[in-house]
């Protein structure tokens, strides 16, 4: 290790791109899949509990993408890092950069013990005020078992995500994939018995599909650890290597934090779409969320191809090979383009089809007739945010997370939220209100064109000059 750089390594930047992007991106493509299981999984299980069971899950999911933001933004900065260091050939600094991403995510999990031993109640009656009276308590008693559960028992969730990706910025995808398959298999198998009260378990419903989840979360975890200790020799840590470095916290937060609150977006997206929302009905709340539990599926393994490509262009701009990340960019947007769209094609072909998923036994089917006119819509903009992410992508992996921050920001926040409340004032509409997200996304895409524009002139086609 201390006389030359892992073959895996340096495979980062020698292996034609065409090869070295599916050789990278897919092990890590099938993990995030599986990976979305923990939501999508939750969702129909608990659907065929109770139908309140689902409102109150889909009300919980902002907080839990809070916390998902947390966690892999901060390993987002994490994995950018390394990369960039292990390109550059100092792996001292790598090994570093990786203590301190750990450092960082602990204190991310003290941060939702707080939440959810003291802030749980208060904040989830905020986020089902609306509903209707009569269903408001039992939906209330649902979200505080799952939303309780789940942030008070983080820390899987929060360290988890640092081992995979310390994994992924040395090419060890496979075992990446390993670890995530391990946390989404678990809580995939614990789930129907927890929640169902199967072989001799209580009937736990709602609590149990989050004991579910954070078993797997936990199991993630310590499979992580042991094959990044055991396997992954590059960045084994090392108790007397720990040391928090304030330069090295600033440069995982310079790409992590502007990564945090892009993600984070998310959540706050979701908590005001909502409230535009329950006027039409839980209904309506339902198939906002179970949009994002299908949508998961389709955009999941793209933001798998993502991570494996922050650690091929953050090498490759490392070592300063103009022409490498070029080939990445084109070979991983023409994979996100195939990816989304066979997913716009399951969406406009299929919708009953997915949405029969999350109807519960014997109902009105209310959910899938609303929920047809939402996927034919929303899915006509998969494609713009193909290419949106792959920008953002690369803007993360060569140090620009602001300009991430900024189109994550337009696209999920500034332009979409206001659409949203026009297209539902003017017309009083729910199936106009989902026009919002393809307004969105066609901005956005605009301004991503402009700053890889940007990018390309003032750092990316500079690289080739004073190579070392």
């Amino acid at each position: 290790m201390s006389q030359s750089m892992s073959e895996r390594s340096k495979m980062l930047g020698t292996m034609p791109m065409t090869k070295l992007v599916p050789k990278i991106s897919i092990p890590i493509m099938i993990s995030m899949l599986v990976q979305a299981l923990y939501n999508v999984v939750d969702s129909i299980f608990v659907a065929k509990f109770d139908a309140n069971a689902l409102t109150a899950v889909s009300l919980a999911m902002p907080v839990q993408m809070l916390m998902i933001a947390v966690s892999v933004g901060l390993a987002t900065g994490i994995n950018s890092l390394i990369s960039r260091r292990l390109g550059e050939k100092r792996p001292e600094e790598a090994r570093a950069a990786a203590w301190n991403g750990v450092f960082l995510e602990l204190c991310g999990f003290l941060l939702f013990l707080i939440f959810g031993l003291f802030l749980t109640k208060p904040v989830f009656d905020a986020l089902s005020a609306g509903l209707e009276e009569n269903l408001r308590e039992i939906i209330r008693r649902y979200g505080y078992q799952y939303l309780g559960t789940v942030t008070t028992f983080s820390a899987g969730l929060m360290t988890a995500v640092v081992f995979e990706r310390m994994m992924q910025s040395t090419g060890n995808t496979v075992l990446s994939m390993i670890t995530q398959l391990t946390g989404a298999l678990t809580n995939l198998i614990l789930d129907p018995i927890l929640i169902f009260g199967f072989l001799g378990f209580p009937r736990l419903g709602a609590l149990g599909a989050a004991i579910a989840t954070v078993l797997g979360q936990w199991a993630s975890m310590g499979v992580g650890l042991f094959l990044n200790q055991t396997k992954n020799r590059e960045l084994q840590l090392r108790f007397s290597e720990f040391h928090i470095q304030g330069r090295t916290i600033r440069d995982i937060l310079a790409v992590g934090f502007p990564s945090v609150v892009m993600q984070a977006i998310s959540s706050v997206m979701n908590i005001i779409f909502n409230m535009i929302l329950i006027p039409y009905g839980a209904v309506a709340v339902n198939v906002l969320g179970i949009y994002f539990k299908l949508q998961s599926f389709v955009f999941m393994p793209v933001f798998g191809l993502s991570n494996g490509m922050v650690a091929i262009v953050g090498y490759n701009y490392g070592a300063r090979e103009r022409k490498r990340v070029y080939a990445c960019i084109r070979v991983a947007l023409t994979y996100a383009m195939v990816i989304l769209g066979i997913g716009m094609l399951a969406f406009l072909l299929i919708p009953e089809t997915l949405l029969a998923l999350f109807e519960q036994e014997g109902g009105d089917a209310a959910l899938t007739a609303m929920g047809i006119p939402a996927l034919r819509t929303i899915c006509l903009c998969f494609l713009m945010a193909g290419c949106g992410i792959t920008f953002s992508t690369v803007f993360q992996a060569v140090g620009k997370g602001t300009y991430s921050l900024v189109i994550s920001l337009c696209r999920q926040l500034i332009v979409l939220i206001p659409s949203a409340w026009l297209l539902s004032e003017m017309t009083h509409n729910v199936n106009m209100v989902w026009w919002s997200f393809v307004i969105a996304e066609l901005v956005s895409l605009m301004i991503s064109l402009f700053f890889y524009r940007k990018v390309d002139r003032t750092m990316l086609a500079r690289l080739d000059e004073n190579k070392a």
